[in-house]
């Protein structure tokens, strides 16, 4: 699946599985069953006959999934699947990219620079670095609990931050939560009596986990 729009424009998304499936050594009938059942697993049943010059960025990426899919592959390789796509389409990509691998037992390897659609779709993880492996195995291996925890509040953050620094408790502000370094479990006490104290109303408090981001965040430091 490229990560460009190659895609032809004159002709319907039935019409060009059809051949693709048929260039991949399927027999013409075989060719058009296929290229039913691929855009109906890929949500474009409906509109198989549109041509896919009208097709929206998200029908088009699904259109090129579908096209990876045409000739029953065994693997398949997705460059960028989520380009272009807002946040609610790029959602229903990676659950039709999990469902895929689900349902036809194809081994699927996602390239992108989007850690999020990584940790949410993927099972393992190789991280190249000019050419080199750089890091790899389970996905969990990178995406463990710490021992930070994020404090959200609805007000009063910064003396949340000073009550929880005068107990010893390291705390600083990252973006709208706090983020705090848990040494012992004594110290969980002192984060309770330091949101009493200054009376936050506290919205979510928990583990802070590892991101696949980090990775390259520790090369930065």
């Amino acid at each position: 699946m490229p990560e460009g729009d190659c895609l032809p424009t004159g002709i319907t998304a039935s019409e060009f599985l059809t051949h693709m499936a048929q260039v991949s050594g399927l027999p013409p009938a075989h060719a058009k069953t296929r290229a039913a059942d691929i855009l109906r697993h890929v949500g474009l049943d409906e509109e198989r006959y549109r041509s896919i010059g009208e097709y929206s960025s998200g029908m088009k990426q699904r259109v090129k999934l579908a096209q990876a899919l045409a000739h029953d592959p065994v693997i398949v390789l997705l460059d960028e699947p989520t380009v272009g796509l807002d946040p609610g389409g790029r959602e229903e990509m990676l659950e039709l990219i999990r469902r895929t691998g689900r349902e036809f037992g194809i081994s699927i390897i996602v390239s992108t620079h989007l850690m999020g659609d990584v940790e949410s779709t993927c099972e393992r993880i190789i991280v190249l670095d000019e050419g080199r492996v750089k890091e790899a195995g389970d996905v969990s291996m990178y995406t463990k609990e710490t021992q930070n925890i994020f404090i959200d509040v609805d007000d009063k953050r910064s003396e949340l931050v000073t009550a929880l620094l005068s107990r010893g408790i390291e705390a600083t502000v990252e973006g709208s939560s706090i983020a705090v370094v848990l040494e012992n479990e004594v110290q969980s006490d002192g984060i309770r009596d330091a949101i009493v104290e200054v009376d936050a109303q506290l919205r979510r408090m928990g583990p802070r986990r590892q991101q696949l981001a980090d990775i390259f965040r520790d090369d930065q430091k």
